[in-house]
């Protein structure tokens, strides 16, 4: 892809920053939409200013008035309420964040000009999917959680617009992505619980649930490869072959941080998942996306193992 000016919502969190540090090494200029409301600053991109042409505009999506200023070739739209666990408490937060959000996204493409987009979508989209591994073209798609109709709602806001503008759109439905950055999911959590009481470990769910996990460099890099693929609006589905189960990625924790002989709790729930509204089984077929060519660097074990050493690295001292 030669040099654009590329806009990443969202670019300030966990994908978003690694996104934004590949981008500046192929040579981008970066204009970082975020109100820092995840991680209370931009303490990820600090690292990066000084390895290429990038700017911070503190910018909350649901307020379209704060867009107007946004322009550039591409926008990747990462910005999103993406604690997926508390939408039970309060639904709202998904429908301004992924549903209104996602609108003034695409509305300031529309004013803008700007003619690409790349949308991170989820696996949670599916629901409950009756086959596993799950491709891209299953259906219907029945979501569980006001998470996973939010972004069904982005999807379906961003086949719009690309029809009715010509926006050339890719949506990726996300598997679990984990690494350098993140500031939650099971990872984190295991590792912050562990930190504060060494002598036990509370579970959510019956320890069985199982879902694909996918480096967050994975991740990235998979995304630009798709893009360059699309022609119109596209879907892809972004994981591994295979999952891993919560239980495992206990013992992995555990392992990496030297603990033996620890009490593992159980907090079972009626259908054995973390929380209302999680899928206890996530599988999603990467197919699609190998069949053009692409390959992912680490399985879906390899990808938590690397992950649990990074999370350890950037917080086991915090």
């Amino acid at each position: 892809m030669e040099s654009k000016k590329i806009i990443v919502t969202g670019g300030a969190g966990f994908i978003g920053s690694n996104m934004v540090e590949l981008l500046l090494k192929m040579g981008h200029k970066v204009d970082v939409a975020d109100n820092l409301s995840s991680t209370g600053d931009d303490r990820f991109l600090k690292p990066l200013y000084k390895e290429g042409d990038l700017h911070l505009k503190k910018i909350d999506i649901t307020k379209i008035k704060q867009m107007s200023d946004l322009k550039g070739d591409i926008i990747i739209h990462l910005a999103a309420n993406s604690d997926v666990r508390h939408g039970f408490e309060n639904p709202g937060l998904d429908f301004n964040s992924n549903i209104l959000g996602t609108f003034n996204v695409l509305e300031t493409a529309r004013k803008n000009g700007i003619n690409e987009l790349m949308f991170s979508s989820s696996s949670t989209v599916f629901g409950v999917a009756k086959q596993l591994p799950t491709p891209e073209e299953y259906g219907p798609l029945l979501p569980i959680s006001s998470y996973g109709a939010s972004k069904l709602s982005g999807e379906a806001l961003i086949s719009a617009y690309s029809n009715y503008y010509d926006i050339r759109s890719t949506i990726f439905r996300f598997a679990n992505i984990v690494g350098k950055n993140s500031t939650h999911g099971v990872i984190f959590d295991f590792i912050k619980k562990l930190k504060k009481d060494g002598r036990k470990l509370e579970i959510l769910g019956d320890g069985t649930q199982r879902k694909s996990y996918l480096h967050v460099s994975d991740c990235i890099k998979a995304m630009l490869f798709a893009h360059e693929k699309t022609k119109g609006v596209d879907v892809y589905n972004i994981a591994n072959d295979g999952t891993t189960s919560v239980m495992k990625i206990a013992d992995m924790v555990l392992s990496a941080m030297g603990l033996e002989g620890i009490e593992k709790t159980l907090i079972k729930t009626d259908d054995g998942g973390g929380w209302k509204g999680d899928v206890k089984i996530a599988e999603l077929s990467p197919k699609k996306i190998y069949s053009k060519g692409w390959k992912n660097q680490y399985s879906s074990d390899e990808a938590v193992k690397v992950a649990v050493d990074e999370t350890l690295n950037q917080w086991g001292d915090k």
